[in-house]
């Protein structure tokens, strides 16, 4: 191997401006009419650059309150980017904001500089009720100006409200800081997450992209059996399962009757008899306008869903919550179900007509109150059946009020874009804790090359993979290419879910990512960067060429000392094996397109 001296290392050290960013919580405005609602500021510092600023408002009688702001600003000095869980692939304009509430989002921003260290992180504690973060760069005083927008969705009245704000301006990597803001979340008694059992971390075959509501239940089995040959150890059965309309509305769906597979029950025990999971699609909220249930729920919906013909359901009125907590329970009763996909929950909301009054049988004035009631209701009721009972979610509702009913996050639907999905679910997993983080069901044309084909699995390599071809129809290649990665996937499991994460260059989209676990390494390129290894504990390390391009190269701060290399192609084929003395310094491979180089100390 020739040492290559022309390329410089991918992390770039940069001189800070300032070790720490100057934050006064004494700079912060309160701009609103607070009348009658009495406000006070209390700061408290947690640690060296860690501090709350906690708004506590009080009136002495029940009053809607008024839309408020919280305003301050810092200086831009040695800011590169920023990071938000707003699904987006811009990372590095600054301007504009997001909302987040119980179901879209969760209240954090992040800002860092060009070598990936936080320089300034906000988070809220109120990830119920809708915040609106925003921020901007003025340039008349090159500073961001913040700005915490409250109430600006109707509130019912109230008499007492608190939020805290946690400030972070430590020097340290942005994902380590995004990863202390998801346990302060998960620290708080009413964000405790739900437990994660193991197959909530398995390999999933859904139906979504490769029948959508077109299921063929034959064709399903079939589809199965040679996915469990790849590995794949659980099936959704998305939309399509509960009604014969296929015209892609919901406007039959709310009765959850098993339409297109009559006897549920005897599918649910094919599936288990080839040796895999079942979950079962369901959107939450709807009822159509042609589903035999709805006069039930007359004068008991929040609003209507025009272009798909579905009501959405009030879940203040405990029969609604009753409802739906009863459909659930008795489909997993009766057929025996190992989860739940629930959809749509954002449309859990109030609207311009929305009451937000307890009266005419309601039990709640807010409706993310009573959101929060209903999943937490769905989730206990669910886990007395079964604690190992599955439940996964979407973004946007991937915050942490949704880490209480769900134990798998998914990235937002991104057919056949690897990228994309990347992006999607390594911003899912900066903030998601233990919860797994799902890839969206990937897919690709039976025509790919193979190694295109590959790029769909390697992009989501650390998060848990979803396919959704069909199985029957790919090439030979194809199915020994996503064989050999699920199986890669599994043995290295506790490496990609739960090692060290490290995901590079947010603004570049992630162009190189890493996970280090006990002496392991595995770290896969997605452009022409460079790896890089400081930790002289490591023994071996996978690096995956997840591209085209079939020069991989490496930069060692230490000497790794003599090793054995195998160079595998995309279909896990071994193309070279042999030994070599790894120096100090830059070190130039070559790997077959979305092969991998793997090198193990002797």
């Amino acid at each position: 191997m020739m040492a290559c001296q022309t390329k410089q290392p991918y992390n770039i050290s940069y001189k800070r401006v300032s070790d720490r960013i100057s934050f006064n919580a004494d700079s912060i405005k309160i701009e609103g009419d607070l009348k009658p609602f009495d406000a006070q500021l209390y700061v408290r510092t947690l640690e060296d650059g860690v501090k709350i600023i906690k708004l506590k408002m009080s009136s002495l009688q029940k009053e809607t309150p008024p839309e408020l702001s919280l305003k301050w600003k810092i200086p831009s000095a040695d800011i590169n980017g920023f990071w938000t869980p707003k699904i987006t692939n811009d990372k590095a304009n600054y301007s504009g904001g997001f909302s987040s509430n119980i179901s879209s989002y969760a209240p954090v921003l992040c800002y860092y500089d060009a070598s990936d260290n936080n320089r300034f992180t906000l988070s809220c504690s109120d990830a119920l009720n809708r915040v609106n973060i925003s921020s901007y760069l003025n340039e008349e005083d090159a500073c961001f100006h913040f700005e915490i927008k409250l109430f600006s969705e109707r509130m019912p009245g109230m008499t007492d409200y608190e939020i805290k704000l946690r400030i972070d301006t430590r020097s340290l990597p942005y994902y380590r800081i995004l990863s202390d803001v998801s346990d302060w979340w998960a620290q708080m008694p009413e964000y405790t997450p739900m437990h994660v059992p193991d197959n909530a971390r398995i390999p999933i075959y859904s139906t979504w992209y490769s029948f959508h509501q077109n299921l063929d239940i034959k064709k399903v089995l079939n589809e199965l059996k040679v996915g469990k040959k790849m590995g794949l150890d659980l099936v959704i059965v998305d939309d399509g399962w509960q009604t014969k309309d296929n015209r892609g509305d919901y406007a039959y769906t709310g009765d959850w009757e098993p339409d297109r597979i009559p006897n549920m029950q005897a599918f649910v025990d094919s599936v288990h008899d080839i040796g895999m999971k079942i979950m079962l699609w369901y959107s939450v909220p709807f009822i159509g306008k042609n589903a035999k249930v709805y006069p039930k729920f007359k004068d008991k919906y929040l609003t209507y869903w025009e272009s798909q013909g579905a009501y959405v359901l009030d879940p203040r009125y405990p029969e609604v919550r009753e409802h739906i907590i009863n459909t659930y329970q008795t489909a997993m009763t009766h057929w025996n179900l190992d989860g739940f996909k629930f959809d749509f929950l954002e449309w859990f909301k109030s609207y311009a007509n929305t009451d937000l009054t307890i009266k005419d049988g309601r039990d709640y004035a807010s409706v993310n109150e009573a959101t929060d009631r209903l999943m937490s209701d769905v989730v206990k009721r669910l886990t007395e059946l079964n604690n190992n009972v599955l439940i996964e979610f979407r973004q946007p509702y991937i915050g942490p009020a949704m880490r209480k009913y769900g134990n798998m996050f998914r990235a937002l639907d991104c057919a056949n874009m690897g990228i994309v999905n990347r992006v999607r679910v390594t911003d899912i997993r900066l903030l998601c804790g233990n919860t797994a983080p799902h890839s969206d069901m990937f897919m690709w044309h039976k025509d790919d090359p193979v190694e295109s084909a590959a790029l769909q699995m390697l992009n989501i390599l650390y998060s848990v993979p979803q396919v959704s071809v069909l199985l029957n129809e790919i090439t030979k290649d194809q199915f020994e290419m996503i064989q050999f990665w699920i199986r890669y996937w599994k043995e290295n499991r506790s490496v990609l879910l739960d090692g060290t994460f490290i995901p590079y260059k947010p603004t570049a989209l992630y162009p190189a990512i890493s996970a280090q676990k006990e002496g392991k390494n595995i770290t896969t390129l997605y452009n022409d960067a460079i790896a890089n290894f400081s930790d002289s504990s490591i023994k071996n390390i996978d690096i995956i060429n997840a591209k085209y391009s079939q020069e991989v190269i490496t930069d060692f701060k230490f000497q790794m000392g003599p090793v054995v290399v195998k160079v595998f192609n995309c279909e896990g084929e071994v193309q070279h094996k042999y030994k070599m003395n790894i120096k100090k310094g830059l070190t130039r491979f070559n790997a077959p397109a979305s092969g991998m180089v793997s090198i193990s100390v002797q």
